[in-house]
């Protein structure tokens, strides 16, 4: 098993803020916008992100909120182990909000397909965005794109990409592994 260094911490950094300087540009003081993390990994961006925006860039107020889909996905009962949820925390209506989920890795594109479904329990959004941070775009089988993206990777079926935060492995780097 081998593994490629695809960004490392720095690089990680730089490309954060260059995603929380797009949702600025998009959402401005982000008062109608709220931020949805997709459990479990999208959390950890989602957490980071809410960070950023407030410490570095000032935004008050932000909405965060964290959303699991275990009971969404279509494969939830193909499993031989039964799954086990993550929380879903969300403390405010997404009604009429402008909804950004964000996740780690878009790779089928299920996960969000999931999160469309589960947000509904939330209310009904005025507008959905995808944030991610890595785009695997030749393994979609759903059509689903990301409208912000750190970086685009193009790996085969038999690679994986692994997301390290500092909060959860030690260290911010993102890997390219070959199964």
């Amino acid at each position: 098993m081998s593994q490629k260094v695809l960004l490392n911490s720095k690089e990680v950094d730089i490309t954060l803020h260059r995603l929380a300087c797009q949702l600025i540009e998009n959402h401005d003081d982000f008062s109608e916008t709220a931020l949805i993390g997709i459990q479990p990994r999208g959390k950890f961006l989602a957490n980071r992100l809410a960070q950023m925006l407030t410490k570095d860039y000032n935004i008050k107020n932000i909405l965060l909120g964290h959303l699991d889909i275990t009971f969404f996905r279509d494969d939830f009962r193909r499993g031989e182990k039964p799954l086990e949820a993550n929380t879903t925390e969300i403390d405010f209506i997404v009604e009429d909000k402008n909804v950004v989920f964000i996740d780690d890795v878009l790779y089928t594109g299920r996960s969000i397909r999931s999160a469309l479904s589960a947000i509904q329990s939330f209310g009904r959004p005025n507008n959905i965005e995808l944030l991610t941070l890595i785009d695997r775009r030749f393994s979609r089988h759903l059509p689903i794109q990301p409208n912000y993206k750190g970086r685009q990777v193009d790996a085969i079926d038999n690679q994986k990409v692994k997301v390290n935060w500092a909060e959860n492995e030690g260290e911010d780097s993102v890997y390219l592994i070959d199964k």
